[in-house]
């Protein structure tokens, strides 16, 4: 007995060193080499401080709009529906997503709408859309905002973020940022 109560004592001493002080240094250290020294993307305007890595809810009509979320946009709570696409509640919510949008987007056909202005993501808290879910509400914007149209389509292709080393993932627009430079554009 003490010939293998002797050992694993020694391996939980490791382990709790190990798990509770060295790797939680290493983390660290490399955190302090990425950008903002790991302490998130945040974006201070006008004496507010915004983490651009979380999604913001943007429902107001003259700026774009974000991506639903099924967590109310807490960055505390991430998390999807776990609603199948068959789930009758599921649907209705995504149908009601849809008329909304067409009531203050008028003009545009339903099958215009990109699936990122009706759908959560897998974390609710996206914080990006698609070009196109970007583009297709330029038309609104410009109406509310009295701007020349090309002047947004402009505003949005400069904010357009390729995807990672050029090849994972789509390309997409940060919905917060877009916005702070929609206000600055004045």
């Amino acid at each position: 007995m003490k010939k293998h109560i002797l050992p694993a004592i020694k391996l939980t001493v490791v382990m709790i060193l190990f798990f509770t002080v060295l790797y939680p240094l290493v983390v660290w250290g490399i955190a302090q080499f990425a950008p903002n020294s790991g302490k998130g993307a945040v974006i201070e305007d006008q004496g507010s401080k915004y983490y651009s890595n979380i999604g913001q809810h943007f429902s107001d009509d003259q700026y774009f709009w974000s991506r639903p979320s099924a967590v109310n946009y807490n960055a505390a709570g991430s998390g999807g529906s776990n609603k199948g696409p068959s789930n009758e509640e599921y649907l209705a919510e995504v149908q009601a997503r849809i008329d909304t949008f067409m009531i203050h987007n008028p003009g545009i056909k339903k099958s215009e709408i990109p699936v990122d202005l009706v759908t959560a993501s897998g974390s609710g808290l996206d914080p990006n859309i698609s070009v196109q879910a970007a583009k297709v509400q330029v038309k609104r914007i410009a109406k509310i905002r009295n701007i020349d149209e090309n002047k947004l389509y402009q505003l949005v292709e400069s904010h357009i973020e390729k995807p990672l080393w050029g090849v994972f993932g789509p390309e997409r627009i940060n919905v917060l940022k877009l916005n702070i430079a929609l206000d600055r554009s004045k």
